[in-house]
């Protein structure tokens, strides 16, 4: 193993600086291949069981690579566990278990749960898995190589909990419940503690004019935006340097630094580099970098934002394109804590209102922007009205051997339902009304809408759209009464059919573009419907094609097997429950 020089000044001379904006730099930006992209969630903390706040970030990862893929733009979406610092090494001894022992086991449950989720990953790392040491040491090495490490005595507020030092600005004092006072994190409330000692230094403060650039010329693109209204503020204050190693004889359970096995890789120097790690680092990653997205929470942003690119650049290497940030749950209004004993187990709300009605909950009801809160009779309510009544109703209503008899895909009669408005043959029965043309035009702009939503990461504007479009086509059926009409005239024949034809239409696009957050409940309303899974891309989406005067290939096929109601019902449990651990 290669030495590691230590350096006693603390700024680097000017020859050692890297050239922000280089040509290496610049020619390395968008270089994956066919424009795809590097679609990340946090790696989770392996300290204990995963909850709803984890899966949450899995599934807004899942849904949109579900939705890039339905695109033909295919991608790699990676996850995994983050298995080294202080607060593993402290759980694992609580627990009597060896560290490796108790992440296996909990890594596990991830996996486990993110499959029962259906997430659909393309890659699970482990920051325990020797790839990701090599890029982790690798990555030390050239940032002692360009000259941004240094040695010194640290002093400063320590918070376990985060894992890191914070500065004597970000702490406050603070009385305990019996009487005592300590100091605590201003951000995260965690209680800190007075350490000393003598780590790495990375020289942050240099990064300072480099990090506020990116951001201002939107290089490093931070959504939504008051997230990125957040980071602002941090750049315009001084960036201390960061102490990024620990004492081996205080944290064991780590990276050991290259050259100095007195001293071990801070945590978030280590699980950081994983996004590079699962891309090939340090030998094939720029068929991938720096095309990557990272999804993470509020409570890492800074880690993300500050941090991350400085590493990077300090290395050499240009940040990511995209830091996509999303809020936390709470239960019933207050934060989920396992004192409280409110902590939501997912795996008991797959039991309670299944799989494909939980995903669709987190991501209809979760809003980037602000926290977001859950509770049983909120679950059941949404689920109920919208998959249940709204989008299963109208599927079973139509596909009723009583309204379509043939069980086939009805024509469409262009007489019926011109193009034209004003071209209505004026036979009264079968005239379309104005309502009637705002539903084809809106489910005809629908996919492009979905599409911008998903890619500004709106996905509960996105299913709000769906949902809406939905609201009118079973106002279409209502206002109509295909019911009343009678298949022995043939006028009104002519109309039953183009009003099921319309809403069949409808139907298929609801379910293509519901594949990414119900995948199983889209995969059976569009086999219901008769459409193939050759016939599910949104590259090619067509929508009412007689209409706009092109073949329909789904006109008169036989709809697929009667499998019952869409979306059964959920009834309300007998006492409130959080499916707490």
């Amino acid at each position: 193993m290669r030495p590691l020089s230590l350096l006693a000044a603390r700024r680097s001379p000017v020859w050692l600086r890297p050239r922000w904006g280089s040509r290496w730099c610049r020619r390395s930006r968008g270089c994956s291949p066919a424009g795809r992209q590097l679609l990340s969630t946090p790696i989770f903390y392996a300290n204990g069981s995963p909850h709803i706040g984890h899966l949450y970030s899995a599934l807004l990862g899942d849904a949109l690579h579900r939705h890039r893929e339905l695109h033909g733009r295919g991608g790699r979406f990676a996850t995994g566990t983050d298995e080294h610092g202080l607060k593993i090494q402290t759980a694992a001894a609580a627990a009597g278990s060896l560290p490796q022992h108790f992440c296996d086991r909990v890594s596990v449950e991830f996996q486990e749960l993110f499959a029962q989720a259906g997430i659909s990953y393309t890659d699970f790392i482990r920051t325990t898995e020797t790839r990701h040491r090599r890029a982790v040491e690798h990555f030390w090495i050239t940032l002692q190589d360009r000259g941004w490490l240094y040695r010194a005595k640290y002093e400063g507020w320590y918070c376990t909990a985060e894992e890191t030092f914070l500065a004597a600005s970000q702490v406050t004092e603070c009385p305990d419940s019996q009487g005592g006072r300590h100091m605590v994190s201003l951000e995260s409330g965690h209680q800190v503690h007075w350490a000393s000692e003598e780590n790495y230094m990375f020289k942050l403060s240099e990064f300072q004019e480099p990090l506020l650039r990116l951001l201002k010329e939107r290089r490093l693109t931070i959504t939504p935006e008051p997230f990125y209204q957040q980071v602002l503020p941090w750049l315009k204050q001084d960036l201390p340097d960061l102490s990024v190693s620990r004492e081996r004889n205080r944290l064991q359970w780590g990276i050991p630094v290259p050259g100095d096995a007195s001293q071990t890789i801070y945590v978030w120097v280590d699980a950081l580099v994983n996004y590079l790690t699962v891309v090939g680092y340090p030998d094939t990653h720029h068929d991938w970098w720096p095309a990557a997205c990272h999804i993470v929470g509020k409570d890492i942003l800074k880690f993300h934002a500050v941090y991350w690119p400085a590493f990077l650049m300090a290395a050499g290497l240009d940040p990511p394109e995209q830091i996509f940030v999303h809020s936390h749950w709470t239960a019933d209004g207050q934060k989920m804590s396992k004192s409280l004993g409110n902590v939501v187990d997912p795996r008991a709300c797959f039991q309670r209102y299944t799989v494909d009605g939980f995903r669709y909950f987190l991501l209809k009801q979760g809003v980037p922007e602000r926290d977001c809160d859950y509770y049983d009779e909120k679950v059941i309510k949404l689920v109920n009205s919208e998959l249940a009544d709204v989008l299963g109703g109208l599927l079973n209503r139509c596909t009723a051997s009583s309204l379509n008899p043939s069980g086939t895909y009805p024509c469409f009669s262009k007489a019926c339902f011109p193009k034209d408005m004003g071209a209505q043959n004026g036979r009264g029965l079968g005239k379309a009304s104005t309502e009637d043309y705002k539903l084809v035009s809106s489910v005809k702009e629908l996919p492009l809408r979905v599409s911008s939503d998903f890619e500004h990461f709106r996905i509960y504007k996105a299913l709000e759209s769906i949902l809406e479009c939905a609201r009118q086509t079973n106002g279409f059926v209502q206002r109509h009464k295909p019911w009343k009409l009678s298949r022995n005239d043939p006028a009104q024949q002519e109309w039953l059919d183009t009003i099921l034809h319309v809403t069949f239409e409808c139907l298929r696009v609801y379910g293509l573009l519901l594949q990414p957050v119900i995948p199983a409940s889209a995969d059976k309303l569009l086999t219901r419907l008769g459409v193939g899974p050759s016939e599910r891309s949104l590259r090619d989406l067509t929508f009412l094609s007689h209409y706009h005067e092109e073949q329909c290939p789904f006109e008169g096929r036989s709809l697929g097997c009667d499998t019952g109601v869409l979306f059964p019902k959920l009834e309300k449990p007998p006492s409130r429950s959080h499916g707490g651990l």
